[in-house]
C-alpha cells in the first residue's frame, strides 16, 4: 500500500514539475469564485436540458471525478457538486495542457458558461480551466471513502473531504454554539473570557493536567472549570454572565469523554438551581428548534419530545425507584456500603456516604434516563460548591441533567457562605490528603471574593460536544470535535 501510494505521488510530482516547467504557478495568491455550486443548482433548476445561457460564472472547488480524459470533470465546492465541460474546442492550447496534470484532489478554478446537458446534468462550460492548488496526496477510493476509523480522526480533513455526514455533524456542532450564543445574549447575559491557566485547581473534581511558567518559575494548572473565576465577576456585579471554551481534564478516553472539551458555564445573580432548571430547559428546545428545526429528537429507537417539561426527581428516589433501596436511611458509609452490596453494588472503595450514592447510580439508573430528566438534590459530600439543601442537611441543591441516558449539563444553588465555603474546602484537602488526587484545592482568594458579597446565586454547566452529540445523532464525542484526542500513533 505504502509502495502504490509512492508511486501515485511520484507521478503527482512529476506533473508539478511539468506545470512549474511550463512557468504555470498551480499555487496562486489568489482567486476568485463568483458564485457557489448550490447557489448555481438553484438558480438554473429549471433550466431546460440541452439548452446552452449566455451567463457567465466562475467557479472554484475540489476536483472529485475527471473523466473521459479530463471533459467532465466533477466540483465540489463547501455548498455541494457541480460539472465542470473541459472541451478542447472551447479552451486554449494553454488551458488544455494545464487540464492534462489535473489529478482526482487538485482543487481548481473553472470559468464559462452555465447549460444544462441533453442528458440533464447542470454544467459550467469552461472558456478557462486553472489548477489553483495542486494535490500531492491520493484521496481514498470515492465509493468506499476513508473507511479505516482511526485514520478518520487522524486525517480529519481527508474525513471532511469525502464524508458528507462527517461535514454536516461539524457544521451542525458550529451552529449549536452560535445558537447558545444567541440565547444567553438575548436573554441579557454578557460573555466572557476567564483564565485557562490557574495557580490553584478548583471549580470542580477532576484530575489536572500541569505546566509550568518559566518567567514565573511556578507550576499552573490547565482549567478544568472556569466557575471560580466567573463567581468572581458575580461578585464584582455582574448579574448574568457566560463563557464557553476549553476546559482539560487528566482522565480517560471513551465514547462520551475527551481530554479538553468545550464547556458552556452560566451564572444569574438572584436566581436558584430550580431557575436554572427552567433555564436549561428553555436553551436545550430553543438551540433544538434554532438548529434543527424541531423540537424532536431521535436516540435509538425513541423519539424524545422536548417541549413537554423535563421530569425533575431526587437521585435517592431515582436509586429506590429502580432497585428497592433508601439510601437515605443509611446513616453511616458501612451501611451505605451494604445497602449497595445487596443489590450487587461493590462500594467497597468509596470513602463517603456519598460516593456510594453516586456509585450505585452509575450502575444502576443512569442508563435508563432516556426522557429528559433531572436528577435532583446531590449528596452533599460529593458537591463542595453547592448550597446545602433546605430541606436536608445530607444534600445539596445541585441536579444533573441527563437526556438519551447521558449527562448533558448540571447547575446548583451556589453556596454563598464564605465559612461554609472554607468547611467545605477543607474536606476536600482532607480528601487529596488521603490519596484523593480528584478533591479541590482549598482557593484563598474564592473565599475572599465571597467575604465581599455574593448575591444569591444559580449557576449551570453545559458540554457542548455533549449536546452536539445529542441533536447530530453522533455515536461518540470524537465525532463533533473537529481534531479529537488520539494515542500516539507507532
Amino acid at each position: 500500500m505504502a509502495n502504490e501510494t509512492n508511486i501515485h505521488r511520484e507521478s503527482r510530482l512529476a506533473k508539478l514539475k511539468t506545470l512549474q516547467e511550463k512557468g504555470y504557478n498551480p499555487y496562486p495568491y489568489k482567486f476568485m469564485p463568483t458564485i457557489y455550486a448550490a447557489e448555481l443548482q438553484e438558480k438554473y433548476k429549471d433550466l431546460e436540458a440541452g439548452v446552452d445561457t449566455e451567463d457567465r460564472v466562475t467557479i472554484a472547488g475540489r476536483a472529485m471525478a475527471v473523466r473521459n480524459s479530463g471533459m467532465f470533470v466533477d466540483i465540489k465546492d463547501k455548498s455541494g457538486k457541480i460539472q465542470a465541460f473541459c472541451y478542447k474546442k472551447i479552451l486554449s492550447e494553454k488551458d488544455m495542457e494545464i487540464l492534462k496534470c489535473v489529478d482526482v484532489g487538485d482543487i481548481v478554478g473553472v470559468s464559462g458558461f452555465v447549460r444544462r446537458t441533453p442528458r440533464g446534468e447542470l454544467t459550467v462550460a469552461a472558456e478557462k480551466f486553472d489548477i489553483i492548488s495542486k494535490s500531492l496526496q491520493t484521496l481514498p477510493e470515492k465509493f468506499h471513502g476513508l473507511t479505516d476509523v482511526d485514520a478518520r480522526y487522524r486525517q480529519r480533513y481527508v474525513d471532511f473531504i469525502m464524508n458528507d455526514d462527517s461535514r454536516e455533524i461539524f457544521k451542525k456542532r458550529c451552529q449549536i454554539t452560535s445558537a447558545v450564543r444567541r440565547y444567553f445574549e438575548q436573554n441579557e447575559f454578557l460573555e466572557v473570557e476567564t483564565p485557562m491557566l490557574h495557580p490553584i485547581m478548583g471549580g470542580a473534581n477532576a484530575k489536572p493536567f500541569i505546566t509550568h511558567h518559566n518567567a514565573l518559575d511556578m507550576d499552573l494548572y490547565l482549567r478544568i472549570a472556569p466557575e471560580l473565576y466567573l463567581k468572581k465577576l458575580v461578585v464584582g456585579g455582574f448579574d448574568r454572565v457566560f463563557e464557553i471554551g476549553r476546559n482539560f481534564r487528566n482522565e480517560g478516553i471513551d465514547k462520551n469523554h475527551n481530554p479538553e472539551f468545550t464547556a458552556l458555564e452560566a451564572y444569574m445573580a438572584y436566581a436558584d438551581y430550580n431557575d436554572m432548571a427552567n433555564l436549561i430547559e428553555d436553551l436545550v428546545r430553543f438551540i433544538a428548534k434554532d438548529v434543527l428545526g424541531t423540537e424532536t429528537l431521535t436516540i435509538g429507537e425513541n423519539k424524545i419530545d422536548l417541549t413537554k417539561p423535563f421530569r425533575r426527581v431526587s437521585i435517592v428516589d431515582l436509586i429506590k425507584e429502580k432497585t428497592g433501596i433508601d439510601l437515605l436511611k443509611a446513616e453511616t458509609l458501612e451501611q451505605a456500603q451494604e445497602m449497595a452490596k445487596s443489590i450487587g453494588v461493590d462500594a467497597g472503595a468509596c470513602t463517603c456516604w456519598g460516593k456510594v450514592v453516586q456509585e450505585v447510580f452509575d450502575e444502576k439508573v443512569e442508563a435508563s434516563l432516556i426522557e429528559p430528566t433531572f436528577v435532583m438534590d446531590m449528596p452533599r459530600d460529593i458537591s463542595p460548591l453547592a448550597k446545602t439543601h433546605r430541606n436536608n442537611p445530607r444534600l445539596v441543591e445541585h441536579f444533573d441533567a441527563y437526556i438519551g441516558a447521558m449527562e448533558i449539563g448540571c447547575a446548583y444553588s451556589e453556596l454563598s457562605n464564605p465559612l461554609e465555603q472554607r468547611e467545605r474546602f477543607e474536606a476536600e484537602v482532607a480528601a487529596r490528603e488521603n490519596g484523593d488526587d480528584e478533591a479541590q484545592m482549598l482557593d484563598e482568594d474564592f473565599i475572599c471574593a465571597l467575604e465581599n458579597g455574593f448575591p444569591p446565586s444559580g449557576g449551570m454547566g453545559m458540554g457542548i460536544d455533549r449536546i452536539s452529540m445529542l441533536l447530530t445523532g453522533a455515536e461518540t464525542i470524537r465525532d463533533v470535535i473537529a481534531f479529537p484526542t488520539l494515542r500516539k500513533k507507532d
